[in-house]
């Protein structure tokens, strides 16, 4: 911490609390990044944070939104906002005037300018940014209801599931963050990217002689990510899946597959694009090593031992459909016809038409990326029961006695907490509000209401064990898997109400980690508890708002969208990330289940790895106990492991290349060489990297994409590796247009 005490001075040194070395924070990377004082004289919910971070949370919800819709979705993180608002925030406290407004009749007033702008106002900024860049999920439910079933849904109920799967997860944040924000082992990783940006932009730092400051490292790392990010977005996409393989192969099929980064196993395919990087799995620069080891380890073993093994043994029919993909076909080789088999009155299956058609198929990858979930899941709850039950207990005992924790709790004491009533409310009215969407409107959503209590004591269960997981390994597995299971097996053939009880149950835990996530980052950045919990529920209220009003503005006003049968050639508004929930709503909530992965279907092997993942974590926990001294036992996390290829099909393996090469190089090589330079700069370094990323592609959307400005016509402008044969068949006899004929 050496470069933290003697090189750097905060702008506001009085009334500063600092740390006494006995209780400061067990984990490094907080040691080296997090400071341990506080000025608890600092405005925080002022004029400015208000007007900046309502403007921030509009503009980012409109713009994630709508690029949520287009062919590249353009994802405009909360660090963009973070870096305009500085400058417009220091001009506010220069030039608003300093005297305060009384409202009548009360004792409250409020000045334009209470002083400097100071970095907890900052912080709450960020926030209502940050909940602005997190869409609604529920809008999916919109978009498949009126893109792709074409069928009517009310705005009002369209309004309210928005409104209250966003909410819900906050009663379950409050339930939990005794042991997700105090304890100070959950030390949320990704949140020190921030804490590091906060510090390099506000801090005042003595720049050595030949070196640079924290907040010049940005600068120019941000300039630099900046004009690069003009070539792989603009004039040579194709530098985002570089496939050599195919190169030298241009007539394989066999070849491809193994080669192709897109579409096949992605072996020695590569990008020069951070984006590549860093847009499936987040940022690498904020995983911790010991998390990046299992997830390269589980990656090779499902990439390239079972996949090979399963695809080239012809498993599950593997060799009639695409490696790469998240399509349902046909037992003919063919995408299936859901139209086909689907009651236009009811919005149910029609089980004759679907025995006289075919059963569904998967490719064999998506089967087993299925099958994974099912282990993820199970793996979660014995691995946090064995390494963490005691842990969780005592901190369950500690919190009853009002322990100390470390420095940062410490100093957090300072300010009156968030009463636990608020949660209660909220939650109650959240309940109260699903339990009327679902059961009036002539019960549109074929959700009955012990089916939403149902999704809500499963997003109770598993809070604790996924935020346990996600904060200590900036990882988490997902529950939509069992979540779509459990109501397909108890209402098959009801595709809405599918969807639903997965938004209800999979989405309150996202939205309870996003809180617990953002309160952590309070919690470093020493903000009062009450400020961030209204700055995230007001700032969900708007940018649910907006997120809706934008999505049922386009999907009114663009013809065919979704749809790239109907749509004109070349037409961005192709949805590629709904077109994967519609899929999923027919795996589970048309076909059900029971006609895919039970006894019905093709596919009912897979549940035996519910079975391997709730012992696999058994054996690591054993050996870690009888070999204490083996540190690196105890690092093999095995829902991480297990869950590592999880975020196939949707990202592709040459992301995962990326994304593992620099995570290994970075937070393995670099922290154990220069340790000193990747605590003052490593997270600097992936907030410059998102930015630059970040400001090129939205002024190239608007300025040249968006107006049909096309770059120079040549082999390099596709967004493609050029390996067209790696998406064929190679089964005999199955016909794909563009592909030989076994």
């Amino acid at each position: 911490m050496e470069f933290l005490e003697s090189k750097t001075v905060p702008f506001h040194t009085t009334s500063l609390e600092k740390t006494e070395d006995g209780d400061d924070s067990p984990v490094e990377e907080v040691r080296l990044t997090v400071p341990a004082y506080d000025d608890p004289t600092l405005p925080c919910l002022t004029f400015r944070t208000w007007l900046l971070g309502v403007v921030s949370c509009v503009t980012l919800a409109f713009l994630d939104q709508f690029f949520q819709y287009r062919q590249n979705p353009l994802y405009i993180s909360s660090v963009s906002a973070q870096i305009l608002v500085l400058p417009i925030g220091n001009f506010m406290a220069a030039t608003l005037p300093r005297r305060r407004y009384r409202f009548p009749g009360t004792k409250w007033s409020f000045s334009l300018n209470p002083g400097p702008f100071n970095m907890k106002e900052h912080a709450l900024i960020t926030m209502f940014a940050s909940v602005g860049a997190n869409t609604a999920y529920a809008i999916g439910i919109l978009t498949i209801m009126k893109a792709f079933y074409h069928r009517p849904l009310s705005p009002v109920v369209a309004l309210l599931i928005t409104n209250t799967t966003q909410l819900l997860g906050y009663g379950w944040a409050g339930l939990f963050r005794n042991f997700l924000v105090d304890s100070p082992y959950m030390w949320w990783p990704s949140t020190l990217i921030q804490v590091s940006l906060f510090r390099a932009l506000h801090e005042k730092e003595v720049r050595q002689k030949g070196g640079l400051t924290r907040l010049q490292f940005f600068l120019t790392v941000f300039i630099c990510s900046f004009a690069y990010y003009i070539i792989p977005n603009y004039l040579f996409p194709s530098i985002t899946a570089l496939s050599f393989v195919c190169w030298i192969w241009k007539k394989s099929v066999t070849a491809q597959q193994i080669g192709s980064g897109l579409h096949g196993f992605g072996v020695g395919s590569f990008a020069f694009d951070w984006s590549a990087a860093a847009s499936f799995l987040g940022s690498p620069l904020a995983t911790p090593a010991f998390a990046i080891f299992n997830i390269l380890v589980g990656y090779i073993l499902f990439m390239y031992v079972l996949m090979p093994i399963s695809y080239w043994s012809n498993l599950f029919d593997a060799r009639k459909f695409p490696i790469m993909t998240a399509n349902v076909y046909d037992s003919y080789g063919h995408r299936y016809n859901i139209s086909s088999i689907l009651e236009k009155k009811t919005f149910e299956i029609n089980l004759q038409a679907y025995d006289s058609y075919s059963k569904l198929n998967l490719s064999v990858l998506f089967a087993f990326v299925y099958g994974l979930s099912f282990a993820t899941l199970a793996a979660t709850l014995t691995h946090v029961a064995l390494f963490y039950g005691r842990t969780i207990w005592e901190e369950t005992k500690a919190s009853l006695k009002d322990s100390n924790g470390d420095v940062h709790t410490r100093l957090m004491k300072s300010y009156k907490p968030v009463p636990q009533w608020w949660f209660y409310f909220l939650l109650i009215v959240v309940t109260g509000l699903s339990l009327f969407a679902c059961e009036g409107f002539d019960r549109q959503l074929q959700l009955p209401w012990w089916g939403v209590l149902m999704a809500m004591a499963l997003a109770f269960i598993f809070t604790l064990p996924i935020g346990v997981i996600n904060a200590t390994t900036n990882q988490g597995p997902g529950l939509n898997v069992i979540s779509e299971m459990i109501i397909g097996y108890m209402l098959p053939g009801k595709p809405l109400a599918n969807v639903l009880f997965k938004t209800y149950s999979t989405i309150s835990i996202g939205q309870a980690l996003y809180f617990l996530q953002d309160f952590k980052l309070g919690h470093y950045m020493k903000i009062p508890p009450k400020s961030m919990f209204i700055v995230q529920v007001i700032g969900t209220i708007i940018s649910n708002m907006v997120c809706f009003g934008t999505a049922w503005w386009l999907l009114t006003t663009v013809k065919n969208i979704c749809d790239p049968a109907l749509l004109p050639p070349g037409s961005p508004w192709t949805c590629p990330g709904d077109t994967v929930f519609y899929n999923a709503s027919i795996i589970w909530g048309v076909v059900g289940p029971l006609r895919v992965f039970g006894n019905l279907g093709l596919y009912p092997t897979l549940n035996y790895f519910f079975l391997f993942g709730l012992l696999a974590p058994i054996p690591v926990w054993y050996l870690s106990k009888k070999f204490p001294e083996q540190k690196w036992i105890a690092l093999v996390n095995m829902p991480i492991l297990i869950s590592a290829a999880g975020s196939l099909p949707a990202a592709k393996p040459v992301n995962y290349n990326c994304w593992l090469a620099f995570g290994l190089f970075f937070n393995v090589y670099v922290y154990r060489r220069y340790k000193g330079w990747w605590a003052k700069r490593n997270y600097i370094l992936s907030a410059g990297l998102d930015s630059g990323v970040a400001f090129l592609a939205t002024i190239s959307y608007f300025a040249l994409q968006n107006p049909g400005i096309a770059g120079p016509k040549w082999w390099g402008l596709d967004a493609d590796d050029h390996c067209p044969l790696a998406h064929c068949p190679s089964a005999p006899g199955i016909e794909v247009a563009g592909c030989p004929v076994f």
